[in-house]
């Protein structure tokens, strides 16, 4: 195929089975959060552009990674480099912090960023996020990451990990900060180029260099720095997890890729990943409403995940089960009958298909081996007698059912044979 009607580079298209998969993760996401009290909010895919220059000028959303252009109207857009600016200006502009708080928000759909493609890296992608406002207690905090972990243990990762820090506040940071530019500029010459950059304009971004990473062993650590009010609420939250029975580990040099957090960072891991490699993250953005024009003290807390990296740590470790899907194979003849059939069972909640081919059944049923778990099979005297055949193919087992019994034996798979 000619290069021109190729994917764009650092896209991908996604099909079955995998787009079953994620589909899946999207029902169980959004209903994990819904138990939650966590509501859908869609927002567009494109804003306009100084919604997102607010994440801060110096990440690499800004700087690069931006899919940014100008409509007919001259009007400045982007395609939303991630959900939580988005969300932040849906609460402002439509008045949510008007509404009794804690308002409690989630989403789901594609991101784009434009950054050098990699593995589980695209330059679309899906994420699902949850956003809480309105509430600077620790219990909020908990309440999130929570809700992180249930999703995950839902679609099949059990036993997450959770990596904890605080980053300060406005109050105690910028001590931590001055001496986090001091320690490095003593090693300025042995420091990465992007390490070099980042000192004048993103210094905590230092911390998440995985070039310099032994230079960092000996930073400062942070919590040396905390206020009385971050050392409470990091104290309290830990309290909080464990007592849910959280796996919580604390990590100095968390921190995370936007300028828009403050206290609370935190990555949720796996061991299917290695420790090295967070499945998604989040924390607390007291201010990033504010900057929006919204009031002047919002708080809020929340998280993004990366659907496709979720469901890389599922194929490598894990077997999210598809809906299991009935073929109505035919004999002969019977070709029309066994599409109204299908069509039954379709109305009475099952997956259901039949042969559109006009197959020989032995054709039929290889076809079938490949997606269905059961055969139905419509024709001869059992069809004229009201009844049909039943085939389980992952053991064999096969009988005959009256057709108005057919689906109640279905839904009871413990009765098969």
């Amino acid at each position: 195929m000619c290069a021109e009607f190729q994917k764009p580079r650092g896209t991908q298209d996604v099909l079955p089975p995998v787009s079953q998969k994620m589909e899946q993760i999207r029902h169980i996401a959004l209903d994990c959060a819904q138990r939650f009290g966590y509501l859908l909010v869609e927002t567009p895919v494109f804003e306009q552009t100084p919604v997102f220059l607010r994440v801060g000028e110096s990440t690499d959303i800004v700087q690069h990674e931006r899919y940014s252009f100008t409509d007919n109207g001259g009007v400045d857009l982007t395609l939303r480099p991630e959900g939580t600016a988005a969300i932040a200006r849906a609460y402002v502009e439509n008045g949510m912090y008007n509404q009794p708080q804690p308002v409690r928000m989630c989403y789901y759909g594609p991101m784009f960023r434009r950054e050098r493609p990699s593995a589980m890296r695209y330059r679309q992608h899906t994420q699902f996020g949850a956003e809480l406002y309105g509430s600077v207690q620790p219990e909020a905090d908990a309440e999130v990451i929570l809700l992180a972990c249930a999703v995950v243990e839902q679609i099949g990762l059990a036993d997450p990990v959770i990596r904890l820090n605080s980053i300060g506040c406005s109050e105690c940071r910028p001590a931590y900060r001055e001496a986090l530019i001091l320690y490095y500029q003593q090693r300025h010459d042995q420091l990465c180029q992007d390490c070099q950059k980042r000192m004048n304009t993103n210094p905590l971004r230092l911390l998440d260099c995985k070039i310099d990473v032994a230079i960092r062993e000996r930073a400062p650590d942070i919590a040396a720095f905390w206020c009385e009010d971050c050392a409470t609420h990091y104290r309290d939250l830990t309290q909080l997890l464990t007592s849910c029975g959280r796996q919580v580990s604390r990590e100095p040099f968390l921190v995370r890729g936007l300028d828009y957090y403050n206290r609370t960072v935190f990555e949720i891991n796996h061991p299917s990943m290695g420790s090295q490699v967070a499945l998604f993250g989040g924390g607390r953005y007291d201010g990033l409403a504010t900057t929006l024009d919204g009031p002047k003290s919002t708080p809020a807390v929340g998280f993004g995940m990366g659907i496709e990296r979720i469901l890389s740590a599922m194929e490598e470790n894990f077997d999210l089960p598809l809906m299991s899907r009935i073929y109505v194979a035919h004999l002969p003849g019977f070709e029309a009958p066994s599409l109204v059939l299908a069509e039954e069972l379709r109305r009475k909640g099952f997956a259901a298909e039949s042969d559109l081919m006009n197959r020989s059944l032995k054709a039929q049923l290889r076809d079938a081996g490949r997606q269905s778990g059961v055969v139905v099979i419509v024709g001869g005297r059992e069809w004229e007698q009201g009844e049909v055949g039943v085939k389980w193919l992952e053991n064999g087992v096969q009988m005959t059912v009256k057709r108005e019994e057919l689906s109640d034996l279905l839904r009871q798979p413990e009765e098969k044979g």
